[in-house]
């Protein structure tokens, strides 16, 4: 499925609207996951520059799997639901990394981290 830039952001507004409490945090920590797999994803496989550990990368994986798993009621109600939905944690290589708004998304994530690097 494909996800463009306008519907991305309208429909995590809506995650604000239909949860609150707990479950509010819960569907923001999906959300977040979801977006550092494809990001981190695209960055590794497709752009070819490895940011972080393959043990943090394992960790953020596993937590995610596990909170859909648990919550499977919130997490088909985030976004991105159709793309992680069968995802078992192994890979992240047939995610959805080559959409053009992650690839903009992990440039920009690569170009903050290496701005930052030059500040330090």
């Amino acid at each position: 499925m494909t996800v463009g830039k306008d519907r991305l952001f309208k429909i995590m507004k809506k995650t604000y609207e239909l949860f609150t409490g707990k479950d509010l945090e819960i569907a923001e920590k999906i959300q977040q996951r979801r977006y550092q797999m494809l990001i981190h994803s695209c960055l590794y496989y497709h752009l070819n520059q490895n940011v972080i550990s393959d043990k943090q990368w394992d960790t953020w994986a596993r937590e995610l799997r596990d909170l859909q798993n648990e919550y499977p009621d919130i997490s088909s109600q985030v976004i991105l639901y159709d793309e992680f939905k069968d995802w078992d944690a192994s890979t992240g290589a047939f995610l959805p990394i080559e959409e053009p708004w992650v690839v903009s998304a992990a440039k920009k994530f690569l170009g903050v981290r290496i701005q930052v690097s030059l500040l330090k």
